[in-house]
């Protein structure tokens, strides 16, 4: 399902040095290694890291970094002409989302691409969640706790952070951003 979106929104070329921010076990990493030149992912897990490591040791072309949930160093500015952040939007706050989408405008090349989501606090789906969450008490919340965006917020993100040709669409219940820098 992500390779789809991501072909549909920001696509995939061969010569690609791909950066995936919050990789987890690296389950996306494995459909686009094959299909790109440099597969990077980057977590804050150092276990969820071993984990990708492991499902992707067959591919000459991953590279795996530790991050500090903050920023997407150790890369190098315009080193990159895609990165994307998918289903990680809604364990951050806002700042740490705007900051993520600033890094990734720095790590990429004039021309690269970048594609975010989260859930849609707008759709029905993303309300019910909402409102399932909002019924626990501020002491007894759990941390894993979804976090949702609504288009406008995103966009903002993307726009704010110098990014062109932005566009976004709401399908089931997330929201979907993606532009060119």
């Amino acid at each position: 399902m992500t390779l789809d979106q991501l072909r549909e929104t920001v696509g995939i070329k061969s010569g690609d040095e791909v950066v995936e921010i919050g990789c987890g076990l690296g389950r996306v990493g494995q459909q686009l290694a094959p299909l790109c030149a440099r597969w990077i992912g980057c977590d804050v897990s150092r276990h969820m890291l071993a984990l990708a490591r492991r499902r992707l040791a067959t591919y000459p072309n991953v590279e795996l970094h530790e991050i500090s949930g903050f920023d997407l160093q150790p890369l190098a500015d315009e080193s990159a002409d895609l990165v994307y952040c998918t289903v990680v939007f809604m364990h951050l706050e806002p700042w740490e989302r705007y900051g993520y989408v600033l890094e990734a405008a720095r790590v990429l090349r004039p021309g690269g691409r970048i594609f975010i989501d989260n859930v849609n606090l707008c759709s029905d789906r993303g309300w019910e969640s909402f409102e399932v969450h909002r019924h626990f008490p501020p002491t007894q919340r759990p941390a894993h706790m979804t976090k949702h965006s609504t288009p406008d917020e995103l966009t903002a993100y993307v726009t704010r952070a110098g990014f062109r040709d932005v566009r976004n669409r709401e399908w089931d219940e997330w929201v979907q951003v993606w532009a060119v820098k």
